[in-house]
């Protein structure tokens, strides 16, 4: 039942553009009990799908700049790969501690993001 509540929670969030793997990655190694390898292995295989349908939606929906599409993919294609050889590289405790600091950057990123948007809406 909790990988059913993890999947979902991760599926929510991703649906709404924030990143599944926010959720997905810690809650697998806290509540399952699972390796941050392991756990970071599935979250790319997980975002495969995520992504597809998010793709299908921003194209219905006329945001996608067609032209830019596949320089996007092949890029993110080629920094999976990389990124894969880099993790498989590290130790599990390092790994998850720069799994922490990308969390603690990202959030910074998401507040100071919004008291702008906050700000410019005030002016």
């Amino acid at each position: 039942m909790i990988l059913f509540v993890i999947g979902l929670l991760s599926g929510l969030i991703s649906g709404m553009g924030i990143g599944g793997g926010t959720v997905l990655i810690p809650a697998l190694t806290i509540f399952v009990g699972m390796s941050q390898h392991s756990a970071q292995s599935i979250n790319l295989i997980y975002f495969i799908p995520t992504a597809i349908a998010a793709l299908v939606i921003h194209i219905r929906n006329k945001r996608i700049r067609k032209e830019l599409l596949w320089f996007l993919i092949g890029g993110g294609v080629v920094g999976s790969v990389i990124g894969s050889f880099v993790a498989i590289s590290l130790d599990a405790v390092l790994l998850r501690k720069l799994f922490g600091v990308f969390l603690f950057y990202m959030g910074i990123t998401e507040i100071r993001k919004n008291k702008r948007k906050i700000k410019e809406n005030r002016e």
